[in-house]
């Protein structure tokens, strides 16, 4: 296993990624890394952790970066030997299995659809992440790829979250969701109506609509949506995870008995913490595309980044671009029969 990580990308580029990728190879033997990125910098924080002659760490010097508020027009014309156009150049010529990275998202999606194509069947990828529920994790997609989709696009993402969702997450049939503003078939715009009756009408375990509060409640194991919908839910969770952390630690720590109580509640605190980290969740998969390509979060510090590696490994090992290309192709051909 190969996998190309771009070095240079993120808020913290090597002195974050660097160290996660060696945490990596520590606890995955069967892989190998390639760091793309400036030559120097990434030698110097080899150096600094003591890796310089690691035998399953290769180093590929790539002189340009994409910034991170680049225009992705402009570092698809302008970037092609950056961290993130070489790495996903490997992927295409096999030289690596997966990219990670935590740089622009909009650039990683340009390069991804230009040079890697996508699969056949598939119009447009989407971004997809598990997200922690009562039940255990749900798969959402779209996060923020397509701000504007047609039913057929829906129905493309349930597909591609069934078969990520039945090899990576070990679910045998799992049921799948369309975000609504309602359960009822009547709710919502055309676009999602349509989209109802496409997934009807297929193999899939369709529950039907699903509101908002389902998602963490984990009715559905897939919940399916467009880029818009999607990015502002998961913005909107974000920002409550981070108020409910703030207002607690303030809570407690606003008076000498708050401070004890903090400290008998330790246990159920750390517990609580670790069920809601958004760190433990990192890695958010370009899904669609003829090569595996997973994003980062651009804040994640080591302990996250090296959960990005993680997701791209779990990938790999599961051939998931091979089997959402097969899987596609059925079911595009069943949904062809039943509309002849």
């Amino acid at each position: 296993m190969k996998i190309a990580v771009d070095a240079m990308g993120g808020d913290f580029g090597p002195e974050v990624i660097i160290p996660a990728s060696l945490a990596f190879l520590e606890e995955t033997p069967e892989a190998n890394i390639i760091l793309l990125g400036q030559e120097d910098l990434l030698r110097q924080e080899l150096l600094r952790h003591g890796a310089s002659n690691h035998g399953r760490l290769q180093v590929q010097h790539a002189p340009q970066v994409v910034g991170m508020d680049e225009a992705p027009s402009q570092a698809l014309r302008g970037k092609r030997n950056s961290s993130m156009r070489l790495g996903i150049d490997l992927i295409k010529t096999g030289a690596a299995d997966a990219l990670v990275s935590a740089g622009n998202t909009g650039a990683l999606m340009a390069m991804g659809k230009v040079i890697l194509r996508t699969i056949p069947g598939i119009d447009r990828p989407a971004i997809a992440t598990t997200m922690p529920t009562r039940q255990g994790k749900t798969l959402m997609l779209d996060l923020g790829a397509n701000v504007d989709c047609d039913a057929h696009h829906l129905y493309q993402f349930a597909i591609m979250g069934d078969v990520f969702a039945r090899l990576v997450m070990n679910l045998p049939r799992p049921s799948i969701g369309l975000l609504n503003i309602g359960e009822e078939e009547i709710k919502g715009n055309e676009t999602v109506k349509e989209a109802a009756v496409l997934l009807r009408g297929s193999s899939l375990n369709f529950h039907g609509n699903v509101e908002g509060s389902d998602i963490y409640r984990g009715t559905t194991d897939v919940v399916v949506c467009d880029g818009f919908v999607g990015n502002v839910a998961l913005k909107v969770s974000e920002g409550l995870a981070q108020m409910i952390r703030t207002e607690l630690k303030e809570a407690y720590q606003a008076s000498w008995y708050g401070r004890l109580t903090a400290v008998l509640s330790l246990p159920v605190l750390r517990r609580f913490r670790d069920r809601l980290d958004h760190r433990r969740y990192n890695g958010a998969t370009l899904l669609g595309l003829n090569g595996i390509i997973i994003k980062s979060h651009g804040n994640a510090d080591a302990f996250a980044f090296a959960q990005a590696i993680r997701v791209a490994a779990a990938e790999v090992r599961h051939h998931l671009i091979a089997n959402i290309a097969q899987e596609v192709q059925v079911l595009l051909a069943e949904h062809q029969e039943t509309t002849a």
